[in-house]
């Protein structure tokens, strides 16, 4: 991966003009420059621009098969479902399955400084210019929008590079809080993992009390920032922020604009984004083909489903339509392999990035961890499974432990939501750290449940501090 100094500062709003004539929606308003920084927001559609190049960056837009697509499937659904042990490298093993990941070959710590620089530009620009410059709300709203993105950002770091798990770890996030410059590029340093959490929330109850109510759901809102806050709760842990999600969780669900769907196979193969189910999600361009060039032998490499994948699946109606069987013809595929079939479809290539079904099994798991009703969290559980067509509750009902709830819960947050940005992943990492081990032995110590710091980071940024534990900065 590139340091995040060096790829960065020629992209800290968003990319140039020439993707504009096959964008729409969040992606079709990209800066014409290069180089975008606090100082081209003059006003309040300049502003909008240098948004929209955050949102261009969260979506990871380029170039996949010659087409301009969202490259949002391998950084946020294929990675993560390796980990869990949910998919393969159709062709043998990687390191994100094998967890044998090292500072030469890490995650996309690079993509998420991507977002924050371009966000970071767009707070300074339009803290600068008076209220006047802006219609209504629009100023405290767009400031809600560029915070949720980049605590979005900052919360994945956290939870792929950092130690997420203590709170008291020196092991947390290098924070990005200002635009990047050529001066303070090389001397960041890491924040302890109760600073890293502590600056999240804040961008994210800032992105709650001033987010706009209503928006297309391809940009961030009071909603987004409200589910997004119930990930960062379950993995800070506390007592007191069981309880807190649980009231979120209860205003998500109560919130009229969502509604599970009735099908949960609708959601994915007929509706998409337009489901009243999906919170916030990635719109594509009208050609793209980056998903399905992800998920079947389109040209050269594919990710499929693992046989533990399908063995979860063996008894639950979703695997007649989550799961395919790979064509005869693809001769080189791991044998008797399955593609992953959740999103065909004519709304393949959407994404989903929050959605209610988590509100329900969070709010699930923290009444569980809380020391709550255990027939409650059973009875939420439940409810979400017969949405997806399950009519055999009885794993659940025999389920008469904390533990043994928890880990229900954890099964259906793998069938439910495998490939959906890191859902599957976080929810067995929050498991006894024995358990983990019994599902994926392959982990073999605990600091192999975060990914080491790349090693050009270290080279091109000295001041950043210790790599994790359990790994050498080179």
């Amino acid at each position: 991966m590139k340091s995040t100094y060096i790829i960065s500062y020629l992209m800290v709003g968003a990319f140039a003009l020439g993707a504009l004539s096959s964008c729409k929606k969040q992606l079709n308003a990209l800066p014409s420059q290069a180089v975008v920084d606090a100082t081209v927001v003059v006003d309040q559609k300049s502003a909008e621009i240098a948004l929209n190049g955050g949102y261009y960056r969260l979506a990871n837009a380029g170039t996949t098969l010659s087409a301009q697509s969202t490259r949002w499937s391998n950084t946020h659904e294929v990675t993560p479902a390796m980990l869990a042990g949910w998919m393969q490298y159709g062709f043998g093993p990687v390191n994100f399955q094998t967890h044998t990941y090292t500072p030469a070959s890490t995650g996309d710590w690079g993509y998420a400084y991507g977002v924050l620089n371009a966000v970071n530009g767009t707070i300074a620009g339009v803290e600068a210019l008076p209220e006047s410059a802006f219609s209504g709300d629009r100023k405290k709203e767009m400031l809600a929008e560029a915070r949720f993105l980049r605590a979005y950002a900052h919360f994945f770091l956290l939870s792929y590079f950092g130690e997420w798990y203590t709170l008291d770890s020196k092991h947390g996030v290098m924070m990005r809080k200002e635009p990047l410059t050529f001066n303070n590029g090389s001397n960041a340093t890491r924040s302890t993992v109760k600073e890293s959490y502590d600056f999240i929330l804040e961008d994210i109850d800032y992105a709650i009390a001033n987010g706009p109510v209503n928006r297309p759901v391809y940009y961030a809102n009071k909603a987004a920032a409200q589910a997004l806050k119930l990930r960062v709760l379950i993995s800070r842990g506390q007592q007191a922020d069981y309880t807190e999600l649980i009231s979120i969780a209860n205003t998500l669900i109560g919130n009229p604009a969502y509604a599970l769907e009735t099908n949960l196979k609708d959601l994915f193969l007929t509706k998409g984004l337009t489901s009243k189910e999906v919170i916030f999600g990635v719109t594509p361009y009208t050609s793209q083909v980056g998903k399905k060039a992800t998920y079947e032998f389109v040209q050269s490499s594919v990710y499929i489903a693992t046989k533990a994948f399908k063995d979860l699946l063996a008894n639950d109606p979703r695997g007649t339509w989550m799961l395919r069987t790979t064509p005869a013809g693809v001769s080189t595929m791991i044998k008797d392999s399955s593609y992953m079939n959740k999103f065909t479809g004519p709304k393949y290539e959407d994404v989903y990035v929050f959605r209610l079904t988590e509100a329900y099994l969070l709010k699930a798991e923290a009444i569980v961890r809380s020391n709550g009703s255990l027939t409650e969290a059973k009875n939420i559980l439940k409810e979400i499974m017969g949405h997806a067509g399950v009519t055999d509750f009885s794993a659940v009902d025999n389920a008469v432990t904390k533990d043994e709830v928890l880990y229900q819960i954890y099964l259906e947050f793998s069938r439910n939501m495998t490939a959906e940005d890191g859902i599957e992943w976080f929810a067995l990492l929050r498991l006894p750290f024995e358990k983990v081990l019994e599902i994926r032995p392959t982990i073999l110590t605990r600091e192999r449940r975060i990914l080491p710091i790349p090693a050009t980071e270290f080279q091109l940024n000295p001041n950043i501090g210790d790599q994790n534990p359990g790994y050498p900065k080179q």
